[in-house]
């Protein structure tokens, strides 16, 4: 796997990112958003995530963004400022190929640069891949709350899993 690690831009990536998202909106329970996203919606994306000094890390693998993570405000109160909450995404045709644990090493990495003290993942409790990576990196299951989501006519449970970093 020949592969390239990059800081995405609304620019260069915006579209892709784009793509990758709503594909996983229309497919998945991955992201709960009912509606694919605009274009315009990436500007305002973007925007929070350089405000808030949070990354946007890509994969390129033959001159395509193939997976893309980012992490952000947990809860918007300020006893929350050290802890982080991160979403990580692979294009479609391109899962299973260990995208996701390089896109999670390098936001790990990033969140400890930053001083941060915990990174939390909010997964659909039925989402075995995600969970299992994330145990295979460290996070422990801290709590599940059932039923507080709905997509595709059924009810979602969202399992947290945190990390300590320090």
């Amino acid at each position: 796997m020949t592969h390239s690690i990059v800081d995405c831009t609304l620019e260069e990536h915006g579209a892709p990112i784009l793509a990758i998202l709503n594909e996983a909106i229309e497919n998945s329970t991955a992201v709960w958003d009912l509606d694919p996203r605009s274009a315009d919606s990436m500007v305002g994306w973007f925007s929070s995530k350089v405000a808030g000094n949070f990354p946007v890390v890509g994969i390129i693998e033959n001159d395509e963004l193939v997976a893309f993570g980012t992490y952000g405000t947990f809860r918007a109160w300020p006893g929350y400022r050290l802890t982080v909450e991160h979403s990580v995404y692979a294009r479609a045709d391109q899962r299973g190929k260990g995208y996701g644990k390089i896109i999670m090493n390098e936001l790990i990495a990033r969140a400890k640069q930053q001083g941060m003290h915990a990174i939390i993942g909010g997964i659909e409790a039925t989402n075995t891949g995600s969970i299992v990576l994330h145990e295979k990196l460290g996070f422990t299951h801290v709590g599940t709350l059932p039923q507080v989501g709905r997509k595709f006519d059924r009810w979602l449970d969202l399992a947290f899993y945190e990390l300590i970093l320090d």
